[in-house]
């Protein structure tokens, strides 16, 4: 029998569009999000809340400031964990892992931000270490990007990574199809 978590990662103040790094629909996947975080707490499934905080020298995920506070919308509740990370990757230098592996869980879902960063991060981290991952696509957002002088829409770039995922590393569903 699997045991699964949901990862909730980085749904914090900085991506809104009041924050340094707003990123495009996080309020469609805040929201959407809300519905995922629901029906894991109906279930009685483990929601586990990563937050990023950068050092004090960094222009975003400043310590102490609005921008590192949980959305409003998904604060944790007070029994939930909340993973505090420095770093891209969720796994890297915090305890997430050992949280996982205390609780013997099989499987992670998978929401938050930055699609093509800190979610690709953890997704293929936690693939790599052998749990079963499943990404909510529409409870993700990103931002374009540019390399080289070609721009990339945020939907573009958040296909790309669902894609990657789906073909590899994580079953890639719906909001919808997840709280069915």
């Amino acid at each position: 029998m699997s045991k699964s978590v949901l990862l909730v990662i980085d749904l914090q103040n900085e991506y809104l569009p009041t924050g340094k790094l707003p990123l495009v629909n996080i309020e469609q996947a805040a929201v959407n999000a809300v519905k995922v975080i629901a029906k894991a707490r109906q279930e009685g499934t483990q929601v586990i809340h990563v937050q990023h905080i950068a050092n004090a020298e960094s222009p975003i995920f400043e310590p102490n400031s609005n921008g590192i506070e949980f959305q409003e919308i998904v604060k944790p509740q007070a029994d939930e964990t909340v993973v505090i990370k420095k770093n891209i990757n969720a796994f890297l230098n915090t305890t997430l892992k050992e949280i996982l592996d205390t609780n013997k869980v099989t499987e992670l879902v998978v929401i938050g931000a930055m699609s093509h960063m800190c979610v690709d991060a953890a997704v293929r981290a936690a693939s790599d270490f052998g749990y079963k991952v499943k990404v909510i696509h529409d409870a993700c957002a990103t931002l374009g990007l540019e390399f080289n002088g070609v721009k990339v829409p945020a939907g573009h770039v958040h296909a790309t990574l669902m894609a990657a995922f789906e073909f590899a590393y994580a079953q890639v569903i719906s909001t919808e199809d997840y709280v069915r």
